[in-house]
């Protein structure tokens, strides 16, 4: 990654970073809301009996009530849980299944790991980002993981990246290594995006 590339990145993240922290309790509340109605609709349209999603921290558009909920529903829905070699590990979500702080601190399921290439068998990725341009570019947190992840998968399903309404940015810089996504959710709507080549 050139050095332009990552400045600008990271000056990026530290913007959407702050703005999010801002957020007052009562919009988080509405959009954790809007988002579950969303994913919801998401998973309906697709016909999806089978998922990867992520459990959202305390600043991210809240993820917990549609995990929870999907599960409950009878939808295997496979939460990451990060490693140190750069892989996720995938565990199954249950409605009342324990939570405990990961790597970096975030929030990950406590039960049997399936290993890397769980997340091949799925209909849908619903994934974390910190923005994402109308074509598919998405910013992640820097970690590459999720890079990871969709660069390694044979015929990768859709994926969707996960942001508030004000977080999808014309203008995001981008790596040879940065992966597309085919859909951006918000708590207001979910787009799908024009096919990337992927």
């Amino acid at each position: 990654m050139s050095d332009a590339i990552a400045d600008a990145k990271r000056a990026l993240r530290a913007e959407l970073r702050e703005r999010r922290h801002a957020m007052s309790p009562a919009a988080r509340a509405a959009a954790a809301e809007g988002l579950h109605a969303q994913l919801n609709a998401l998973v309906a349209a697709r016909s999806v009996t089978t998922m990867a999603c992520f459990l959202s921290t305390t600043t991210e558009p809240d993820t917990h009530a549609f995990v929870t909920d999907a599960a409950a529903r009878g939808i295997r829905v496979l939460l990451p849980v990060t490693r140190a070699d750069g892989l996720l590990d995938w565990a199954v979500a249950t409605p009342d299944g324990e939570i405990a702080e990961g790597l970096f601190g975030l929030p990950e399921p406590v039960g049997e790991l399936l290993g890397p290439i769980a997340v091949n068998d799925v209909d849908v990725l619903v994934i974390p980002a910190a923005a994402v341009s109308p074509d598919g570019t998405r910013l992640g947190w820097g970690r590459g993981y999720y890079d990871k992840t969709i660069g390694s998968m044979e015929g990768c399903p859709p994926v969707y990246a996960v942001v508030f309404d004000s977080e999808i940015i014309d203008d995001i810089p981008r790596d040879v290594h940065d992966q597309p996504v085919t859909g951006i959710v918000t708590p207001t709507q979910t787009l799908t995006l024009a096919p990337t080549g992927r």
